[in-house]
């Protein structure tokens, strides 16, 4: 992780245990407050949508089913994870997991809240309600089906900053939730600014929780921008970025704005590769930036002001890349790399593996053009560009490429035919991996994921759950005796990262060819590496790949293959001309977090050179 990183950890460490956290993110602090409600609402404000007297009434359309999800949450139910409903009850306290029942102490300094606990169990159950992303459900429903759910969603933002005074309790713990909460509380603001339930009182709490959410995320933004670096780094500078035009009453946001943004582009610039693919080699992830791009790019530009023009590169890139991936008959990307299920942002009622709203809309925002039209599609532009300005240029509208397209820097390598999508993962480690995946393949078929990665499941489970789903054990690659190709260390760490050594696509008359090899498995030998060729029949579904494995000859090798149904593919492989006789182990499949079900995987053992032949079963 490199010098800068060892010192800031220590550094982090000793401020901890000498109680300097808890003295620059002081516990009960002095409120503050800045401006009247009567004042704030004569202010002319800035944000994505205005207060629900002002909406245009064109675009609703009555609907039932988001009508029933509207009322599963006044009910006291939430939606985990953008899957699962589990009902809290009515006075649910914020504080409890759950899966586990476990309660975390509100009057505990947020420092001292453990992240990590087998008896809490995974915090992100804690944190997911606190989010307040449902908050978006209740305005949908408000705007189409003509409830008014103000006085619900006050109620429980009245609720939430009693029981989490300021910097104590596990939801004081991570700033990009404190950052995703004040924002999913402006939507709330300024669409019910003019309610009754709206009060000044109110009005006074909230404020001073959002100071002291902004003070806590400028004064801690180093453990983002150094220890984590990843969308929580993006996230909160963006936040503090755009603090200055959500919050312009509270003076510090000048100073914080102004810092903000330059982190943020450095994080933009950072984070994402120049080819468009994005340092945590995730499909979900990198649609939160894409999620993140639209909210601060059309907030600024209704403001008036933009980003640099390498944060608009690079969304656009960002955009490029992930709208290549997608397969159009369901709007799904491979299960690729984590996947927690985040979606800052539930604007629409598609399914949460579904990509083209978000997509669409900062396609909107960038080439002035929708990718689609569809009601279903569109609504989430509605809510992030309604007051969008009309620009004098616009970037180049997306086209959906067809063929072989590489992306060298990020190590992806895509194949689109009319009937079939490949991708293959061979690449290089200058950010920290998160799953020990490189010369993975996924394969789909007229949207069918016929080759699948397994997924995430959760981030705290058994250590046997965890070796296994961010292993690579639950990838379409090869083990050696078992073991993955990076060597586990705690949590989100791996030893011995792999490293791309070559990466080509091919073409001749009768083929695709990829050919690729990785550095890897160098905990048992430093000049090991895994060598691949993929070769892609152009006039029938067939993959033929061949597996070598170098420097490591006193061991056993398994190549494995997960599918999402085990009739659609015939598998035949070979060593020297030898039939391999394949084995049928069990394996996991997580679509969504924190949902798992046991599937099959293929798999062969070999000794060193394999070729297997994999045929789509078209009868």
């Amino acid at each position: 992780m490199g010098s800068r990183y060892t010192a800031y950890r220590v550094k982090h460490e000793l401020e901890k245990k000498a109680g300097l956290l808890k003295k620059r993110h002081p516990a009960n602090p002095q409120p503050r407050f800045f401006i009247s409600l009567r004042e704030w609402r004569t202010q002319e404000s800035v944000f994505l949508v205005s207060e629900r007297e002002t909406l245009d009434p064109a675009a609703r359309e009555t609907n039932p089913a988001l009508k029933e999800k509207a009322q599963r949450i006044i009910n006291g139910e939430t939606l985990f994870f953008s899957a699962e409903w589990k009902s809290l009850g009515k006075e649910y306290d914020w504080l409890t997991n759950p899966t586990t029942g476990h309660r975390y102490d509100g009057k505990v300094h947020w420092s001292e809240v453990a992240d990590i606990s087998q008896e809490a169990g995974d915090i992100k159950y804690v944190w997911e309600r606190s989010r307040f992303s449902w908050l978006l459900t209740l305005i949908r429903d408000d705007y189409h089906n003509g409830t008014d759910h103000a006085e619900y969603v006050f109620t429980q933002v009245d609720d939430w900053i009693a029981r989490n005074p300021v910097n104590q309790g596990p939801n004081w713990r991570c700033s990009q939730e404190s950052s995703l909460r004040i924002m999913n509380w402006c939507y709330a603001l300024h669409y019910y600014k003019n309610s009754e339930f709206l009060t000044e009182e109110r009005w006074a709490r909230i404020q001073n929780v959002i100071y002291w959410t902004l003070h806590h995320v400028y004064h801690h933004i180093d453990f983002s921008r150094i220890a984590v670096r990843n969308n929580h780094a993006v996230t909160e500078t963006m936040s503090l970025a755009l603090s200055c035009i959500l919050f312009p009453f509270i003076p510090e946001t000048k100073k914080w704005s102004e810092r903000g943004k330059k982190w943020f582009e450095e994080e933009v610039d950072y984070q994402i590769y120049d080819d468009g693919t994005f340092l945590q080699f995730s499909m979900n992830y990198h649609r939160v930036m894409i999620q993140l791009f639209s909210f601060g790019l059309a907030l600024s530009e209704i403001d008036g002001e933009r980003f640099s023009d390498k944060v608009y590169s690079k969304a656009y890139k960002s955009l490029d890349f992930l709208y290549q991936c997608l397969q159009e008959e369901n709007g799904w990307l491979p299960n690729y790399g984590s996947n927690d299920g985040a979606w800052f942002f539930p604007l629409s009622d598609t399914d949460y593996r579904d990509y083209r709203p978000q997509l669409n809309t900062l396609s909107q925002i960038l080439t002035g053009k929708p990718i689609y039209t569809e009601s279903a599609l569109t609504e989430d532009a509605f809510w992030m560009v309604h007051h969008l300005p009309q620009k004098a240029e616009y970037m180049a509208p997306l086209l959906k490429k067809s063929g072989t397209l590489s992306y060298p820097t990020g190590g992806f390598y895509l194949l689109r035919t009319p009937d079939h999508f490949t991708m293959i993962r061979c690449g290089n480690h200058k950010d920290r991996p998160a799953q020990a995946d490189n010369l993975h393949i996924d394969v789909w078929v007229k949207g069918q994921n016929i080759l699948r990665d397994s997924g995430t499941y959760q981030y705290n489970t058994s250590p046997e759950l965890l070796d296994y789903f961010m292993g690579s054990a639950s990838h379409n690659t090869v083990m050696v005796d078992g073991k993955s190709q990076m060597l586990k260390g705690s949590r989100f760490i791996w030893y011995f990262w792999t490293q791309a050594k070559a990466a080509q696509w091919k073409e001749t008359p009768s083929h695709y060819v990829f050919e690729g090899e990785v550095s890897a498995f160098a905990y048992l030998n430093p000049k090991a590496s895994h060598f691949r060729r993929v070769l892609i029949s152009k006039t029938s579904p067939i993959w033929t790949v061949e597996d070598q494995l170098k420097e490591l000859p006193e061991y056993s090798k398994k190549q494995l293959w997960h599918t999402a149904d085990k009739n659609a593919v015939k598998f035949s492989a070979f060593e020297k001309d030898i039939m391999i006789t394949p084995a049928y182990e069990r394996s996991y499949v997580s679509d969504y977090y924190g949902q798992m079900e046991e599937a099959e995987a293929v798999s062969f053992t070999f000794r060193e050179k394999i070729i297997t032949k994999i045929e789509l079963n078209t009868q």
